[in-house]
């Protein structure tokens, strides 16, 4: 009788959607190609019981997916087939010139869907900080926030800080109750929503707590070295030139940085000046710096979104020329 043995594989930072697949296509591959072997899935973690031989071979293939999901950042159904089947997996068939930027928590495929967003992801790849700027709705955030995950399941970065000014948007909150978290959610609450369509929510929960994610406003970054990182800074036209500079210099060696914004939603007080318009002119030619111009024809909400903006550029217009 062959001697039978029980492997338990921790996943170590791999998502297990990444790794099994959208509705466990890429699990059951692997479970056809050893159908003596009992392979149960639980959190992160995989216990494989069956025959020593099978066992350590499963391991292998596990062992392999993982390493490729973390250098290249995706592995298809068809890359896993040609693995068990003792192929070798061409460059091509692992994913890594997908336009899939990640997966959300329902398995949802996260892809740029206009012209614009797919330069952003490209930009963001080759640069270390990058601008986005353009109106509401273009997917500015959503990509940016996307693209902090899929560094953070790659292992390409430790944390992600997402930050914004504390800015009202033209209404007095006036005094919020509870503590400083209590005070300063309602002005992030934009980024939470995206990591809640990305992230698991206790997940997301527990990367919170552990501050892998942490979620800040502007302030907050003075004094700090954000290294290992991927840094976010959304809303960035109410920043002041001083918090923009102050901001950009945080950066450490290892970090990865996309600023967003949009130069037609300024909402700071008639005598401060926005620092993003200086910041695009200062450092449009740097390299390692890159401008992303986002339009109306990226507007992803929404139909009636594209005509608002359209319909508020025009009155612009007419009060420009008029004046």
């Amino acid at each position: 009788m062959e001697k039978t043995s029980e492997i338990i594989l921790n996943l170590d930072g791999i998502e297990p959607l990444d790794l099994f697949g959208i509705n466990d296509t890429k699990l059951n591959a692997l479970k056809n190609a050893y159908p003596n072997l009992i392979v149960t899935t639980r959190g992160s973690q995989v216990k494989l019981t069956g025959i020593k031989k099978d066992a350590q071979s499963a391991k292998s293939k596990i062992e392999m997916m993982m390493r490729i999901i973390s250098r290249h950042g995706d592995l298809t159904v068809q890359a896993v087939h040609e693995l068990v089947g003792g192929g070798n997996p061409i460059q091509g068939k692992l994913g890594k010139n997908s336009k899939t930027i990640v997966h959300g928590r329902d398995g949802r495929v996260i892809k740029a869907k206009t012209k614009n967003q797919k330069q952003l992801v490209e930009a963001s790849t080759d640069n270390d900080i990058v601008f986005a700027i353009g109106p509401a709705g273009t997917g500015k955030t959503y990509v940016a926030v996307a693209m902090a995950v899929k560094a953070l399941r790659n292992r390409l970065v430790k944390k992600i800080i997402l930050t914004r000014p504390a800015v009202e948007a033209g209404e007095n909150l006036g005094f919020l109750p509870g503590d400083m978290k209590d005070k300063v959610d309602p002005y992030l609450r934009p980024l939470y929503d995206a990591l809640d369509d990305l992230i698991n929510p206790e997940r997301l929960k527990q990367f919170i707590a552990n501050r892998v994610i942490e979620v800040a406003p502007l302030a907050f970054m003075r004094g700090r070295t954000l290294d290992n990182a991927f840094v976010i800074l959304d809303e960035a036209q109410n920043a002041s030139s001083v918090q923009l500079k102050m901001f950009l210099t945080r950066l450490g060696p290892n970090a990865k940085c996309i600023v967003t914004g949009d130069l037609t939603q300024i909402d700071l007080p008639r005598h401060q000046y926005s620092g993003l318009g200086k910041a695009l002119d200062l450092l449009g030619n740097v390299n390692g710096i890159e401008i992303v111009r986002m339009s109306k024809d990226d507007v992803v909400r929404h139909r009636l979104v594209k005509k608002i903006i359209e319909a508020y550029d025009r009155e612009n217009k007419k009060i420009f020329e008029e004046e």
